[in-house]
């Protein structure tokens, strides 16, 4: 008497019809009437599905159109963690039960779209464009049966009779959802074929239209845009004959180095004074030609202006002086040297020899008390 019998469930037992298996699991099939799902034998017998993936399609399916069903959505539902309810989802998606769609809206915002679908296999098809999705607010609410889904239609076959009956005036072929399931021990009545259905157009989603592309800043500025003023061209500190002169002639010369540089005397005397000015900071007349000739555009259209901005925008900085590269010395510590008392021969420090401090009060000690005597 100590182990607890289930007399519901023993009593339900004896009422299952047939011989009871030896060995393995015996069905006690309540038909449900409310709240139940369908759930196809190919999903729940899934041989690549994990039991987490198919638990999780089973919690999906069952629950209604627009419940929230992101991974923290279905982990509040359950005891899986985010992880394994994750993982679940990829699985899903591998073998077709499930689609997430990133859907942008109208006021630029990006979602996510979840949809599932309950037989992957019975979606239209390139090469069989006859089978065609069935979708339903819920999932339908048709009970339960204890024998084996049928694969068609017309799984049911009539019971032959002794003597030909005529034949019943055609009638439309019921919806799945009004076929219920025979009692037991009844013989299932039969069922005419369904007529094919019409080809559907394959569901497709609202599509957006994307949002305008916000206004790009160009690189490059427009012709009509303003420009920056131009940076004047280097001046001398100190001008002088010998400066403008030497300028002068090294602009002249530059056309036996490079014949695009066949200057007029205008423009050598605009660009002198620059010249003057690297002269200044003691830049070397063949660097100098160097930076002005060198790697030159091809072609080379505005060879003053390539002039005035090589003259400004390289101007070397002046050469340091002499007293700036010096190591500035640290400051020099005075120190007192050693003298030695003349009365004691004691070391003291102090500029001059003389006393220590000892005997110089010892002397004023004396001298005090011979002027008292007095």
């Amino acid at each position: 008497m100590d182990t607890q019998q289930n007399t519901a469930l023993t009593r339900a037992l004896a009422e299952v019809p047939g011989p009871l298996p030896t060995r393995g699991v015996i069905h006690v099939v309540i038909p449900h009437t409310d709240r139940f799902t369908v759930v196809g034998n190919h999903l729940a017998q899934h041989p690549d599905l994990s039991c987490t993936a198919i638990g999780i399609a089973v919690l999906i399916q069952s629950l209604p159109q627009g419940t929230e069903v992101s991974i923290k959505a279905l982990a509040a539902r359950c005891r899986e963690g985010e992880k394994r309810i994750a993982a679940a989802l990829r699985e899903l998606e591998a073998h077709g039960y499930l689609q997430r769609i990133r859907h942008r809206l109208t006021d630029r915002k990006v979602i996510t779209r979840t949809v599932f679908c309950n037989q992957p296999t019975a979606l239209p098809h390139p090469h069989h464009p006859a089978a065609q999705p069935h979708l339903h607010p819920h999932p339908c609410p048709r009970p339960a049966s204890t024998a084996p889904e049928p694969a068609s239609a017309t799984a049911y076959a009539p019971a032959p009779a002794p003597t030909p009956a005529p034949a019943p005036a055609p009638a439309p072929a019921p919806a799945p959802e009004q076929i219920s399931a025979p009692a037991p021990g009844q013989m299932p009545a039969p069922v005419p074929p369904a007529a094919p259905l019409p080809p559907r157009a394959p569901l497709a989603l609202p599509v957006q239209p994307p949002p305008p592309a916000p206004p790009s800043v160009p690189l490059v500025p427009t012709p009509t845009a303003p420009k920056p003023p131009r940076p004047p061209l280097p001046q001398p500190g100190t001008p002088t004959t010998e400066l403008d002169r030497a300028a002068t002639a090294l602009l002249c010369d530059l056309r036996r180095h490079a014949p695009q540089f066949a200057l007029s005397e205008g423009d050598i005397r605009q660009l002198a004074p620059a010249v003057a000015a690297w002269l200044e900071r003691e830049a070397h007349p063949d660097a100098i030609r160097r930076t002005l000739t060198d790697d030159l555009p091809q072609p080379l259209r505005h060879p003053v202006k390539l002039l005035r901005h090589r003259l400004t925008a390289l101007l070397p900085p002046p050469l340091p002086g002499a007293c700036d590269l010096v190591v500035p010395a640290r400051p020099r510590v005075v120190v007192t040297p050693f003298q030695t008392c003349d009365d004691c021969d004691r070391a003291f420090r102090s500029p001059a020899p003389g006393h220590c401090r000892d005997c110089r009060e010892t002397r004023e000690h004396r001298g005090a008390d011979v002027h008292t005597a007095a």
